[in-house]
């Protein structure tokens, strides 16, 4: 157990390297704030010849940046020239009467979704919140809560990319299919992702529809409730501390009833200090669960809502942002498990996080089919996604406390043939990495074909696949 004297002296030390922390060197770091890295330089790119120029102009290793909500370096490499994204935001084409979309890497989902509403389409996937850029959520291979759609791969056309020589390459299912599968997932490790042509989806109504379900009946009841109906269009169930043992289900179904909420999107920039402030109050004051429930989940319970799929599609991230992340950071863990293992690893998870006294604020589960077009893909079958959202503290030792439960929620994953997701925190061993993806000796030899100098590099393939 920490001593009240050791919290002080770490703090200390923290602070005081902090203040003599100064240096020529710039500093990345990520939404976690617990990965800075010191770079090269960032350069910023707004148009592809100026892409083209940094790649052939720059003879080092060379990382790729976003919005940065990764949690593990994934964005980041030492001494690396580090590639800024987020300028390289326009719109390529639009196609309404064929529902797809092409647009330039750094566009953020909320700016596509803008240009979407207008026509009465959205996005077909994305991940929960509309934050980050498109071609982040390609090279991590996001998901979300779409019933029926598992990972972006499925609902991607084509990509441009441009590998590390500088040259530009059309890809698609079809046309060079080794690099798609291979970039899809690819955490910038194999080319820089510079264009992304998307399938798309109607704006329908929709009306969410929440029930509590047994832990063990949650299987049968998404089967029968869920998968087999036409009108799901959005789901998950969340399971809530201490004991993790009653999913409260939220479905969102297709609806001709009236809109209770009109608003077509989710404001940019609104204030989220109450959904903060409630965030504190449930994870720190003594209660915490029951004032979830009275304060939170009981009014959802009670009141109808029926909106457009662009608003739910649309929320920003700043509604789970901690107020400050000076003394805790807030962070996330995906574990995916196959169907038949639900109860096997949903009540071996709640074990490890009691055991741990893990702040664990809740977990989601999602829904995934077997992703068949991605190399590095993290559902080779059906599965479960379980998206554990925590605190940590930020005091020295607190990511060596998580590295412990998080390899012991790993190893409850492959022992239910599952894997864990990798943009979070990088506290697998490497014999952990190499069983849940054994795929990566594959993705290995693509990338010594695309990257022959091994130069595109981060945090990801420093930790895990170059040699020990």
């Amino acid at each position: 157990m920490t001593t009240r004297r050791a919290f002080i002296a770490g703090c200390g030390t923290a602070v005081a390297a902090s203040a003599c922390g100064r240096r020529e060197t710039p500093l990345a770091n990520d939404i976690s704030q617990l990965e800075p890295t010191g770079i090269a330089r960032v350069q910023a790119i707004h148009q592809q010849s100026e892409l083209l120029a940094a790649l052939r102009g720059h003879d080092g290793e060379v990382c790729l940046a976003g919005a940065r909500y990764s949690m593990g370096g994934q964005t980041n490499a030492s001494g690396a020239l580090q590639l800024d994204l987020t300028g390289y935001n326009g719109l390529v084409w639009l196609d309404v009467a064929r529902r797809a979309v092409r647009v330039q890497a750094g566009m953020r989902w909320r700016a596509l979704q803008e240009l979407l509403d207008p026509h009465e389409l959205s996005v077909k996937v994305m991940q929960s919140f509309s934050n980050f850029t498109v071609g982040g959520s390609v090279s991590v291979n996001c998901h979300g809560r779409y019933v029926g759609n598992g990972s972006l791969a499925a609902t991607i056309r084509a990509l441009q990319v441009v590998l590390r020589s500088g040259e530009v390459v059309e890809t698609s299912p079809e046309l060079h299919p080794e690099l798609f599968a291979a970039v899809i997932g690819g955490y910038g490790l194999i080319a820089v992702v510079s264009e992304v042509e998307l399938d798309l989806a109607g704006n329908d109504h929709m009306a969410r529809h929440m029930e509590p379900v047994a832990l063990a009946d949650y299987p049968r009841w998404f089967r029968d409730n869920v998968q087999s109906r036409d009108d799901a269009l959005m789901h998950n169930a969340d399971l809530m501390p201490p004991r993790f043992d009653a999913p409260l289900t939220v479905t969102w179904r297709r609806s001709s009833a009236a809109l209770t909420d009109p608003r077509r999107l989710i404001p940019v920039g609104a204030s989220y200090a109450h959904e903060q402030n409630m965030i504190w109050a449930v994870s720190e004051l003594p209660g915490g669960p029951q004032l979830r429930a009275s304060k939170v989940v009981a009014p959802q319970l009670s009141q109808a809502r029926v909106i457009r799929r662009n608003l739910e599609a649309s929320l920003d991230v700043a509604a789970l942002e901690p107020r400050t992340r000076a003394m805790s950071t807030y962070l996330l863990q995906e574990y995916f498990i196959p169907v038949e293992r639900f109860q096997a690893f949903a009540s071996r998870m709640a074990a490890i996080l009691q055991h741990h006294r893990v702040e664990a604020l809740n977990v989601s589960i999602r829904h995934a089919p077997a992703d068949p077009t991605a190399l590095m893909a993290w559902a080779d079958q059906e599965v479960f996604c379980f998206v554990l959202y925590h605190k940590q503290r930020r005091h020295p030792w607190g990511d060596t406390m998580a590295t412990r439960w998080t390899r012991a929620l790993i190893d409850a994953a492959l022992a239910c043939g599952g894997r864990y997701y990798l943009p979070y925190r990088p506290h697998a061993t490497r014999e952990q990495f190499q069983r849940a993806y054994p795929q990566w000796q594959t993705f290995l030899e693509r990338k010594r074909r695309y990257d022959p100098q091994l130069q595109l590099v981060n945090h990801l393939w420093q930790r895990y696949m170059t040699a020990p």
